[in-house]
């Protein structure tokens, strides 16, 4: 990315720390602005708010019982709500003490510090060894582990000082630069073993490095040791980018590409600020299509094609987009000018800093790019058209089953119409332990089970670099767009398969409020006595069904299904599951089986998509 001696000379050459490393100089001037803003008046309101309660109630506990739930039942919440409702206070007490100037918020955020400060460890339980695991040996212990979280952790208490540490107690000052010198910097840099996500080639990456990176930038004087360390943060924010393809796909989805991303700009414009400019690592055609992608796959704001574990409505940080935009021109969609302090339920510090020190009013002015975007090295294709009665979109992927946060959803398709998402992914499930162990192939929402693609023989597909996809054909001609895969090796032997294909035909022009897509898939059985198909089609609407049609109908679009009823059985399945943060959610699973199939079996059918 850079060479050591331009990075070492170019902070080297650095006199005194810039006044704007949080995004922008924070002067009286700009305060007075913020104050004044009809644009983050909601915000405000909101900061304002979790700051009057913090002052009233104690600190959330984080007790003992709690910490053990992850190891003891495989859950996360117990310990995970009340360590980011401290993270809430931390940002919104710091927030209207900088911005209102009020002293009552002072006593309040130094106790929350404290408490902070005071934590077993700043990992989450999910992240921790355990004796019993491997008899820990010199692995470090928990209040030195470097994951996430605790990154995050030692970037906002040290931003926290940057903004209002001439208001706090000296020993507060100085208890957050011995804890995060100790807990984050010598376990970081001066260990003999290098955490895994130096090397990682996911969000991990970008946001345990950049979040170290922006802490040592503000807290750390000695320049030759602050050049080092930029240089080990270097290598691991490669190892990032290096995951995505020349493509620019995330293949996390987009809510990974906010949170990696999202923390590789934030540091990257720390150092350019730091450096007045000499190193600027937001230069390239391939960031240029990295910082596209929020633009290529929002759908009506705010769905978003949602492969992996990433959510259908995402949150997108104005901040964020407006930094991208004014800086390297990326496109980008709209987005509400004022985002709720509650968007994130992690509190992430930069995200809210930078919406209130970055977001600018063309923020408001983005739209979904439209047309077609082919991405090879990821293996999906979006369509999107502008339509009188709104957005009408399609995608569907190929890629392998050991993605990041990886689905088994090879061949699976998304339609969005008139600014609904009718067929649709589910995104994550409840993060718990075995979610993220040999289990994960288990829940609904990582299964293919949980996806529109096909149960073939009584198999689904399985997980793992050699179960891919092929893409065969992947071209719009006119109004016309043709996508074509080859998913033989997308489930294992036992399904009994010699070859399956897939083909998508979307076809309809913008003038009209309509749409068609139509599918073929194409099986050859190596033992068609018993040869059985369920093509499943997942839906958060509810199916209206009679013989040979089946109609998915939202508030402002339709899509309607015709299939031959005598070659297919059809049923509808309401199946109850949690979402990511355990909320409800309902789905419909419909499903077509065909039995006793010859050895080379094709059916296609076409989906009619309209604007109620």
């Amino acid at each position: 990315m850079i060479a050591y001696y331009r990075l070492r000379e170019a902070i080297l050459r650095v006199e005194r720390k810039p006044d704007d490393l949080a995004g922008a100089a924070v002067t009286p001037e700009k305060l007075e602005e913020l104050r004044n803003s009809e644009r983050f008046a909601d915000l405000l309101g909101e900061i304002r708010a979790e700051a009057e309660l913090a002052a009233k109630e104690p600190v959330p506990a984080l007790d003992f019982a709690d910490l053990k739930a992850f190891r003891e039942r495989g859950t996360r919440l117990e310990t995970e709500r009340p360590y980011f409702r401290r993270r809430a206070r931390l940002l919104a007490l710091t927030l209207a003490l900088l911005i209102d100037e009020d002293e009552a918020h002072l006593e309040p955020l130094e106790r929350t510090v404290w408490e902070i400060c005071n934590e077993y460890s700043w990992a989450v339980p999910a992240h921790l060894n355990y004796a019993e695991d491997d008899q820990l040996g010199d692995v470090l212990p928990s209040d030195r582990i470097v994951d996430l979280f605790a990154a995050e952790t030692a970037h906002a208490l040290a931003e926290m000082l940057l903004l209002v540490g001439d208001r706090l107690h000296p020993w507060i000052a100085q208890r957050v630069r011995l804890e995060v010198e100790r807990r984050v910097f010598e376990p970081t840099f001066r260990g003999d073993r290098p955490f895994f996500w130096f090397s990682a080639e996911h969000n991990w990456s970008a946001v345990c490095a950049g979040a170290v990176g922006m802490a040592a930038l503000l807290l750390v004087e000695d320049r030759e040791r602050l050049a080092w360390m930029q240089a080990r943060v270097v290598d691991a924010m490669g190892s990032f980018l290096s995951g995505y393809g020349e493509d620019g796909c995330c293949m996390e989805g987009a809510g990974y590409w906010t949170y990696g991303f999202g923390y590789y700009v934030y540091w990257a414009e720390m150092l350019h600020a730091y450096t007045g400019g000499e190193i600027d690592l937001l230069e390239g055609g391939k960031i240029r299509r990295i910082a596209d992608y929020a633009g290529t796959v929002a759908l009506t704001v705010p769905a978003c094609v949602n492969y992996s574990d990433c959510a259908p409505s995402i949150r997108l940080h104005p901040g964020l987009l407006s930094r991208l935009r004014r800086r390297i021109g990326a496109s980008a969609p709209a987005v509400p000018l004022t985002p709720s302090f509650h968007d994130d339920h992690c509190y992430r510090w930069p995200h809210q800093v930078r919406n209130l020190l970055w977001t600018d009013d063309a923020s408001a002015e983005g739209r979904p790019s439209t047309g077609s975007f082919h991405l090879p090295d990821a293996g999906w294709i979006i369509d999107k058209r502008e339509t009188s009665a709104g957005l009408f979109a399609f995608s569907a992927k190929g890629g392998r089953n050991d993605e990041p946060h990886n689905h088994n959803d090879l061949g699976h398709f998304i339609v969005h119409i008139a600014g609904e998402t009718l067929l649709t992914d589910l995104g994550p499930g409840m993060y718990t332990q075995d979610y993220f162990g040999p289990g994960r192939y288990g829940h609904l929402h990582t299964s293919s089970l949980g996806h529109s693609v096909p149960v073939i023989n009584g198999h689904g597909q399985k997980g793992g670099g050699e179960y891919r996809a092929e893409v065969l054909r992947s071209e719009r001609e006119g109004d016309n767009l043709h996508f074509d895969l080859d998913l033989s090796r997308a489930y294992g032997e036992e399904a009994g398969l010699r070859f399956f294909g897939r083909s998508f035909a979307w076809t309809g022009r913008e003038e009209e409020a309509f749409a068609r897509l139509t599918m073929r898939d194409e099986f050859e059985f190596a033992d068609p006595a018993e040869a059985a198909v369920t093509e499943h089609f997942i839906s958060l609407h509810r199916p209206e069904m009679e013989p040979g049609k089946i109609v998915w109908q939202g508030a402002r679009g339709r899509a309607e299904l015709r299939y031959d009823a005598e070659l297919f059985e059809a049923a509808t399945e309401e199946l109850a599951t949690n979402a990511h943060q355990s909320e409800p959610l309902l789905i419909y699973r419909t499903a077509l089986t065909a039995r006793q199939l010859p050895e080379r079996f094709v059916c296609q059918w076409s989906l009619d998509c309209s604007g109620v």
